[in-house]
């Protein structure tokens, strides 16, 4: 399966890669799922509208202003920046409908989930890709290129899209961990595990769950747009199934520890995420059919679901049976 060590190496790289711009998307749904106790099924067009709003920005913004004489790399900044204000906007539509309109949160996430696709395509031009690779006519720059060029003398140069995909993890971990502990923060939390308490206390569930909403849908719209700009192009199918990844990744790292640090429990959800990705890897190495690796995400979820479910069963099979056998050694002793 691996020709050398070096390839073995350069596999996990690329997997760490996937995982953690994979596991930003992980980190809304830590959000917007364990903390806020709501199921945003919008992930996947979200995901989809950062990536296009990114890759527009890249490709058509120095044609906006041509007269601007602003650098290229200041496009890949404002196109991250971009795509995380459009995907705020739709975590605000999503929870306009639940909190306002009534809809429940799943049907909520399907509608704007469903009217994403017409916004993405609309946003493109109606173009199904949007290539962001160089030509001799036009050279397009994101963050990538970016820190490949600042760290092309030195020793970290091979590195340089981990760098970037670290350093946006670390920043939205500790966004994540600042953020939960502030009065908002823990507001948002408690939404979460009673909002009729949460009304008691004066505080508006309609209003945590929509800056909850925001900031988890800006944070997957930022994952989004990076992807796109590490493959250096958007697809309308770019962000198929994102919503089964993020939650296979949410579910790996709660197996781990389910009650700890915000800061730990976000980390281990990254790790989750790059386990998925690593079992992708694999998969995809031992000559997989691509369109069976759907079906390799939904059995990851399954069993994430299902061996934590069979173990503690297990153990309670396991402490009855010590029961009824200390039970039955008390009977014989009595007689």
């Amino acid at each position: 399966m691996f020709e050398s060590f070096a390839d073995f190496l350069t596999l996990g790289q690329n997997a760490l890669e996937l995982g953690l711009i994979y596991g930003l998307t992980a980190l809304a749904l830590f959000l917007s799922y364990s903390m806020l106790n709501v199921c945003d099924l919008s992930t996947d067009g979200c995901f989809t509208l950062g990536s296009v709003v990114g890759a527009m920005f890249i490709v058509y913004g120095p044609a906006w202003f041509p007269d601007s004489g602003l650098p290229l790399w200041f496009w890949s900044v404002m196109s991250i920046v971009a795509a995380m204000l459009a995907g705020s906007l739709s975590g605000l539509v999503t929870a306009v409908l639940q909190t306002r309109m009534g809809v429940q949160s799943l049907l909520a996430g399907i509608v704007v989930n469903t009217a994403l696709y017409s916004v993405n395509l609309a946003i493109s031009g109606n173009q199904v890709r949007v290539n962001m690779n160089s030509t001799f006519k036009k050279t397009y720059e994101t963050v990538f290129t970016e820190s490949k060029a600042l760290l092309q003398d030195t020793p970290f140069a091979q590195q340089s899209s981990l760098f970037v995909a670290l350093a946006a993890v670390a920043l939205v971990i500790l966004f994540l961990s600042l953020f939960l502990r502030t009065r908002i923060g823990l507001s948002i939390r408690a939404t979460g595990s009673n909002p009729d308490m949460v009304r008691s206390s004066s505080i508006n569930p309609a209003f945590t769950t929509t800056v909850g909403l925001c900031i988890s849908n800006s944070i997957t719209a930022l994952s989004g747009c990076l992807l796109a700009q590490h493959q250096k192009v958007h697809d309308i199918n770019i962000g198929i199934g994102v919503v089964t990844v993020a939650l296979a990744s949410l579910l790996i790292g709660g197996v781990f520890l389910r009650r700890g640090p915000i800061a730990v429990r976000a980390l281990l959800v990254v790790v989750g995420a790059f386990i998925f990705r690593m079992v992708y890897a694999v998969a995809l190495r031992l000559n997989m059919p691509t369109n069976m690796l759907r079906a390799v995400s939904a059995v990851i979820v399954v069993l994430t679901i299902s061996v934590p479910h069979f173990i503690n069963a297990g153990k309670r099979l396991h402490r009855r049976r010590q029961a009824n056998r200390e039970r039955g050694q008390a009977v014989r002793a009595d007689h």
